[in-house]
């Protein structure tokens, strides 16, 4: 898969503090809630953008797609139900550059904005942001107790390359363990976006830990 644009060192610094734009709709099945765009992503404009990213492997091996789909392709994942967005809108470096109060601030935002467009399930990826957004503390990855609004809320690893504590075969057990609930909702038992079909494709670029 060629990269249709891959930023440069001065773009990439220069994305410090941008967005990345929502990718969302009304009542999705899942909307997937990132911690904050990274660099590579606000300069692409693409979420999970950045090559060593483990979102885009674990929707393929989670059953969300039948293969590999690229960032530059995200779009498609409107069309099946699917959204993307994060709790804090400016991009860093890291995410643990981001303060207490912004997490805090970032989910009452996120709150509204589910409550508005009333996804099925909300998948908030970064248990340690979540603990800290939502004052969850004791929260664990897998499906939580509490709701937002009607949204059923599941909390998964955080995807970036830089979270060695979950492998990718762990990540692909949670995020079937997601897909299995999405199904049960919506009365779906087969993947229906097509990536890929190489299933072991690698995002294309060198492969470095990021987002």
């Amino acid at each position: 898969m060629a990269i249709p644009f891959k930023p440069t060192k001065e773009q990439l610094a220069a994305a410090v503090n941008k967005t990345t734009p929502d990718l969302i709709g009304p009542n999705l099945k899942v909307l997937f809630v990132g911690i904050n765009p990274g660099l590579y992503s606000a300069a692409t404009g693409r979420h999970f953008a950045r090559p060593g990213n483990r979102f885009w492997p674990a929707l393929r091996d989670g059953g969300f797609t039948n293969g590999l789909m690229s960032p530059f392709d995200s779009h498609e994942l409107l069309q099946h139900g699917y959204g993307i967005t994060n709790i804090c809108r400016r991009a860093t470096v890291a995410a643990d550059e981001l303060t207490r109060d912004e997490l805090i601030h970032g989910a009452k935002l996120l709150v509204r904005k589910i409550k508005r467009f009333k996804p099925r399930i909300v998948a908030i990826l970064g248990v340690g942001s979540y603990r800290t957004a939502f004052n969850r503390p004791k929260a664990q990855v897998g499906k939580q107790d509490e709701t937002i609004g009607e949204s059923i809320v599941w909390v998964l690893p955080n995807p970036s390359g830089l979270n060695a504590h979950f492998i990718p075969s762990k990540l692909a057990i949670i995020f079937q363990e997601l897909k299995k609930d999405a199904d049960r909702l919506n009365g779906s038992r087969r993947p229906v976006l097509r990536g890929s079909a190489r299933k072991r494709d690698k995002l294309p670029g060198s492969v470095l830990p990021g987002r």
